[in-house]
């Protein structure tokens, strides 16, 4: 089938997460038509070969309507967890003493498993645990290297089976990939996706790990998730592709107040390097189970889409609510009204950082400026890699960005750039077929009128990566 002209009336993108209540190919076709650009396939639920039944089905969707379509694996990473108890479950009185240790033996309310040598020897006098999301608080009053913890009760609370433990204030020495991990990449990363969402990060060093088994197939989305993370964001976004502010356990490891802070912290960081940046979790929760979102909720994505976030996220909301294309249709609505308002285009051109000392850099600025000037319909970016694009989105310009390349998978991995629509070009030699090409290419996706123009960047020599040295400015035909 021929592609079928989809233009997105907003700039900032959607991740739709698919899970049992969306991964059909009906739905998957029914949420990208409703604004989702990015779906996510979340490696801590499903088998392989679910995951690969809905990757499958993603690409029919694509080869249906012709058009790029971003996936993004989401890695489990490490899942730290007490053991079991002996009645299923206890209540942890606040106050009291609390072991953890290595024994198996089910728990009782004086004692439980800590299956983790790894916290038990980073921990010292004073450390702070968190059990269940945070809802139970221990500190460290007594350390047994290799053997046991005893801590205080700080909060008490019911405590059951295998809950989550969480331990903000030190680093722990363990690997952002597990050997899970590794064999979710091994049977993931051959059938083609764009993108890996990389959780536990809390070092550079876990992101060049990742990058040398993605060899290049696919693009390192780091979750900032941990406060080691953020202690050493500027290295770890250094080697990053993209980047996401994962709110659900920086908000279990911060403290709350410091959440909204962090968040806007890291989205100015990624936006001064020019590296998408999605801001995650909980942002239309209420949606799980209710067909409209709360009002705050819609504040949140509200601030996220005016902070400069490339893409905002929904989670369970789509991939297990009751209303997920209600809810992708919902997220739409509020991205495209948010910028249409006046104040989001003030703080955007407020926000824009300057232009970095090269050339490429200067030429995507400049493309930005003559355009706004000459009041162009939009900006036709040439590149195989997607750099140019990439430093073109970083300018904010207040026309849409026609990211053309001749790969699918380059297209594919602009799904998630501000501002900018995919689209795949046959190859092209000279200046003159690059600038005829983007005026049709504007014309058949719907941006620009004959007659009307557009400015065209790329990178000459052709077929050079990480060039961006050329600007022209063309009129439709």
């Amino acid at each position: 089938m021929a592609r079928i002209p989809l233009r997105r009336h907003r700039r900032t993108k959607i991740i739709a997460t698919l899970g049992p209540a969306s991964a059909s190919a009906e739905m998957i076709e029914k949420l990208f038509r409703a604004g989702a650009d990015v779906f996510r396939l979340n490696f801590s639920h499903g088998s392989h070969e679910v995951h690969a039944a809905t990757l499958a089905a993603i690409r029919a969707v694509e080869t249906r309507l012709g058009r790029p379509i971003g996936v993004l694996a989401d890695v489990q990473g490490p899942k730290l967890r007490v053991g079991k108890f002996g009645g299923g479950r206890v209540t942890l009185a606040s106050g009291a003493q609390f072991r953890l240790d290595l024994n198996p033996t089910p728990g009782d309310a004086r004692r439980v498993q800590l299956p983790h040598p790894e916290i038990i020897n980073a921990a010292r006098i004073g450390t702070t645990l968190l059990l269940d999301d945070g809802k139970l608080r221990l500190r460290v009053i007594r350390v047994r290297e290799n053997d046991h913890l005893e801590t205080e009760v700080i909060n008490g609370g019911a405590l059951s089976d295998r809950k989550g433990v969480n331990v903000p204030d030190v680093p722990l020495p363990i690997p952002a990939l597990t050997v899970k991990d590794r064999a979710d990449l091994d049977f993931i990363l051959p059938l083609g996706i764009e993108y890996i969402g990389l959780s536990f990060v809390q070092r550079a060093e876990d992101v060049a790990e990742a990058i040398e088994i993605a060899a290049g197939r696919a693009l390192i989305m780091v979750k900032m998730e941990k406060p080691q993370a953020v202690e050493n964001m500027d290295a770890i976004l250094a080697l990053a592709d993209c980047v996401m502010v994962a709110r659900g356990d920086l908000g279990v490891e911060l403290p709350t107040e410091e959440v909204p802070l962090v968040q806007k912290r890291i989205v100015r960081a990624a936006r001064a390097l020019g590296k998408p940046v999605v801001v995650a979790t909980q942002m239309l929760e209420s949606m799980i189970t209710a067909p409209t979102p709360t009002r705050a909720e819609a504040s949140d994505v509200a601030t996220a889409v005016f902070d400069g976030a490339d893409c905002v996220m929904l989670s369970a909301e789509t991939a297990a609510g009751q209303f997920p294309l209600e809810s992708v249709e919902m997220m739409n609505r509020i991205v495209a009204r948010v910028e249409q308002d006046p104040g989001w285009r003030t703080l955007t051109d407020a926000a824009r950082p300057e232009p970095e000392a090269n050339s490429a850099s200067a030429i995507a600025a400049a493309a930005r400026q003559v355009a706004h000037t000459i009041g162009a319909q939009a900006i036709a970016t040439f590149s195989q890699t997607g750099s140019t694009t990439l430093r073109v989105a970083r300018e904010r310009p207040d026309v849409p960005i026609l990211g053309l390349t001749q790969t699918a998978q380059a297209a594919r991995r602009m799904a998630c750039i501000w501002g900018v629509h995919p689209a795949v070009v046959e190859e092209i030699h000279s200046m003159t077929e690059m600038v005829s090409r983007a005026a049709k290419a504007a014309l058949a996706e719907g941006f620009a009128r004959a007659g009307e123009e557009i400015v065209v960047t790329a990178g000459v020599p052709f077929g050079t990566p990480g060039t961006t040295n050329a600007l022209r400015v063309a009129i439709v035909k």
